[in-house]
């Protein structure tokens, strides 16, 4: 049987509304099981556009609900990036689990892709939502880092040797500590949101009762967890939390020049997922 098509929908939010595309279950697979999936940061969303829509698909036919939210400020809602918040983004993952209760779901898991997947679980670690699955596909590890590599691509024109990068990055946080938005490769950066991310850590956000599903792409076949994962796993298991990680080799799909695939982490992930009933 053909999935039927995703139904595009406008969710009341605040601010504003937020665009979303719903995946019902296949068939007569009743209302059980639900994945919210929470989208990239800035372009990383628009190149990972395909892979979620597959994805999605695949876990409609096997019997579970998708919901994909444009977060405030990115896609087809509402609201300029430049306005988002770090807070106002957790506020939408909630709108959208209570949207998903109010059709009938029991049960609502998340599924976040590189920063989706920290604010998926940092909406977790401060809600009432009970015991859930987490899909964390190639996770940020640490917010700072990220937010470097990030100010990076406003040097990217720039023929700057190592030592004028690190001095042009810390005077572009300089700026950004002053309350000064920049505009990095096409989106605003607020000072708050920057702050936001600085502060994010993989390690510390911990989710008691749940199962965390780690899936990282790796650049070639037998390479294992960086480094810096490792060490957030061990943080993890001391803490009594012990995610499956699987490592995949392929395209980093959500940094490509052009829309890429990886096909091997789609059947990874349905995979591990088809022996769970919905």
């Amino acid at each position: 049987m053909e999935n039927p098509p995703a139904e595009p929908f406008f969710l009341d939010a605040s601010p504003g509304k937020r665009f979303c595309l719903y995946h019902s279950p296949a068939g007569d697979t009743p209302l059980n099981q639900v994945f919210i999936y929470l989208h990239p940061f800035a372009e990383e969303m628009n190149k990972s556009r395909r892979m979620a829509a597959l994805q999605a698909k695949a876990f409609a036919a096997m019997g579970f609900g998708v919901l994909q939210i444009d977060l405030y400020g990115c896609g087809d809602s509402a609201g300029d990036f430049g306005e988002a918040t770090w807070e106002i983004w957790k506020n939408d993952v909630e709108f959208a689990y209570q949207w998903l209760i109010q059709q009938g779901f029991t049960s609502v898991h998340f599924w976040g892709l590189r920063l989706g997947a920290l604010l998926a679980l940092d909406y977790v670690g401060k809600a009432e939502t009970g015991s859930a699955k987490f899909i964390l596909w190639q996770p940020v590890i640490n917010g700072k880092s990220f937010l470097t590599q990030f100010l990076r691509l406003r040097l990217v024109n720039k023929l700057l040797s190592d030592d004028s990068d690190k001095a042009q990055n810390v005077h572009l946080r300089e700026e950004l500590r002053a309350g000064k938005s920049l505009e990095i490769a096409g989106y605003t950066l607020s000072p708050a949101m920057a702050a936001a991310i600085d502060e994010l850590k993989l390690g510390q956000l911990v989710v008691g009762n749940s199962e965390i599903y780690w899936f990282e792409i790796t650049p070639e076949a037998g390479r294992g967890l960086p480094p810096a994962g490792a060490a957030v796993v061990e943080a993890w298991n001391q803490s009594g939390v012990y995610p499956e990680v699987t490592l995949i080799p392929g395209l980093p799909f959500w940094a490509t020049q052009e829309i890429s695939e990886c096909p091997a982490l789609l059947a990874a992930t349905a995979k591990l997922f088809a022996g769970i009933q919905p």
